[in-house]
């Protein structure tokens, strides 16, 4: 069951994660889903979408994920990323990533997040994470 909604959570990163990117499109038990309007900014040489865009978008959206599940808390924080870049991120789509979180235990989130070129059926990159939550004491 989440215990946040998207737009509590947009509240509450505008306040501790101002510089973020993306929009959350939606959360769910154990999932998220952000989008991203791709810029000139974003690209690399080739006019596809860079690298660090990419993992960028999917840390940030597995962090809402994790957010929707145990509530506003600025420490939660990234231990492990780990991208495989499957194909070409057009530069002339929007990105979209779906996150999932896999096991949520006290101390550790686990989670995947696929990335999509708008309007494509195939994933574009697979990121697998690990967030380390606060000691609730």
């Amino acid at each position: 069951m989440t215990v946040m909604t998207a737009a509590a959570i947009e509240e509450f990163l505008d306040e501790v994660f101002p510089q973020r990117q993306g929009t959350i499109e939606g959360v769910d038990e154990m999932r998220a889903t952000m989008s991203l309007a791709i810029e000139d900014e974003h690209l690399r040489p080739g006019a596809c979408v860079s690298g660090p865009t990419l993992m960028g978008l999917a840390d940030v959206c597995l962090y809402v994920a994790i957010l929707a599940q145990v509530g506003p808390e600025p420490m939660a924080v990234t231990t492990d990323l780990n991208c495989h870049f499957l194909r070409r991120a057009r530069g002339d789509r929007d990105l979209i990533a779906n996150a999932r979180i896999v096991k949520l235990g006290r101390r550790l989130a686990v989670g995947e997040v696929q990335l999509f070129s708008a309007g494509e059926e195939a994933p574009v990159a697979l990121v697998t994470a690990t967030y380390a939550l606060p000691d609730g004491d």
